[in-house]
């Protein structure tokens, strides 16, 4: 479906634009595909700003497919995502190209924020000198803010929530105590892909049996180290279970905001990191999503309480039990978003940046003035994903198996989408550019 909707948009929204000018391209040195990523984080961290049943992670691909294909426009040295623009000089400033297509795609998704994006995009625009180069930038952000928004129009982000009945069996997701929340996203996986072919294109397969030996290690670690209140876990193991607790995409795109950073990105190769990374995490909630309720496969909190029904023996009941952060989150367990999300994350950068050591510091979303330091993205994802059984929301093999859902969808996206143009007279010539 994705392939057929984005041929369509090669024809739709093609643009004829020229520039006679020759000013510096470069002018507008501040990164503005970080500011409006840094504009998107503070909109979904406002109480009430974010629809409850549309996933996050589908604005923020869409603003930066929006950006990419804008910049690219005029970069021209990588495959567009899903609009080609046409005849753009290689002068139009690219800094008003990301700026334009970020501010239209985010009053299209955000429309109370209108003011205050209004407001950054004129910030944004009065560092860029006046011309046909940053009028030309303006009006191809906005034909492919446009075209883009258009192609999500109907993709199925606006369904309602798919209702859901818990199942009784040993095993069966059910609400979660002490606040029985109802199950989230429900809907999720019926959304059109960024990128995959289809939701359920990498389904896991089942969770552990529940008298399996790999059951019985996940269930008695995560009953130790996860409870509210453990004299087993670590004061490490419990702030980093507390650590990461906020939203994990948002954690990413501030470690991709430091990446870029220092590694002194040009506007192009900063629209094309975050392009990647967020079409890859949007498309890895999909996938997680048709994984989760395909098995739907009790919390812990609910496993343990309920573990003299599981026919193990070497599992033993707490009908008393709470985790750590007392209350779980909203979906069944298998496989675990965090651990997902950042093994798309981590292999999205580790390609574009290498693995070499570099020196990360992160800081929490839910503990203010709280960081940690690491040498690599691999140390993060491996942190982010343990986080989860020390907080008592996931098993290990809930982690385990989003690691390996989350590498599948990224290595996906790293190979089909936004790769370099090598040849400039033949466009079709293309490959994976690390």
């Amino acid at each position: 479906m994705l392939r057929t909707r984005a041929s369509l948009a090669l024809l739709c929204a093609a643009l004829f634009v020229y520039s006679a000018s020759y000013a510096d391209s470069a002018a507008g040195s501040t990164d503005q595909v970080i500011q409006w990523n840094q504009a998107l984080l503070k909109i979904v961290r406002t109480p009430g700003a974010q629809p409850a049943t549309v996933h996050p992670t589908r604005s923020f691909a869409i603003m930066h497919a929006a950006i990419y294909d804008a910049v690219n426009a005029i970069d021209a040295t990588h495959k567009p995502y899903l609009v080609h623009v046409e005849r753009v000089s290689p002068h139009t400033s690219q800094e008003a190209a990301a700026a334009s297509a970020a501010h239209d795609t985010l009053i299209a998704l955000y429309p109370a924020s209108q003011p205050t994006l209004d407001l950054q995009l004129e910030q944004s625009l009065a560092v860029i000198p006046d011309g046909v180069d940053k009028t030309t930038g303006v009006d191809v952000g906005k034909a492919v803010a446009q075209a883009i928004l258009a192609l999500r129009n109907d993709d199925g982000s606006a369904a309602p929530l798919i209702a859901f009945v818990p199942g009784n069996a040993p095993g069966d997701y059910q609400l979660t105590p002490p606040n029985l929340p109802t199950p989230a996203f429900t809907h999720w996986s019926k959304v059109t892909p960024f990128a995959l072919e289809r939701a359920n294109q990498f389904r896991l397969g089942p969770p552990p049996a529940l008298t399996s030996a790999q059951y019985t290690a996940a269930f008695n670690e995560v009953k130790s180290l996860g409870m509210l209140g453990s004299t087993t876990a670590t004061a490490d193991q419990k702030l980093i279970g507390q650590f990461w607790g906020g939203a994990i995409q948002n954690y990413w795109n501030e470690i991709t905001q430091t990446a870029v950073q220092a590694h002194h990105l040009t506007t192009a190769q900063s629209a094309r990191v975050f392009a990647l990374l967020n079409i890859t995490l949007a498309d890895e909630v999909i996938a997680f999503y048709d994984t989760k309720y395909t098995y739907d496969f009790w919390r812990p909190v609910t496993a343990i309480r309920a573990a003299d029904t599981d026919g193990n023996p070497d599992t033993l009941a707490d009908p008393n039990w709470l985790p750590q952060a007392t209350k779980t989150a909203a979906d069944p367990s298998y496989p675990g978003a965090h651990a997902t999300i950042s093994s798309g994350a981590e292999f999205v950068l580790n390609t574009v940046f290498g693995q070499k050591p570099f020196n990360l510091i992160i800081t929490s979303e839910v503990l203010p003035g709280i960081t940690r330091s690491f040498d690599s993205f691999a140390g993060a994802e491996s942190e982010a994903s343990a986080s989860r059984i020390f907080a008592g929301q996931h098993f290990r093999t809930d982690e385990n198996a989003g690691e390996t859902l989350g590498r599948h969808v990224a290595d996906f996206v790293v190979d089909n989408f936004l790769t370099r143009v090598h040849d400039r007279d033949d466009r079709d010539h293309e490959g994976r550019d690390n």
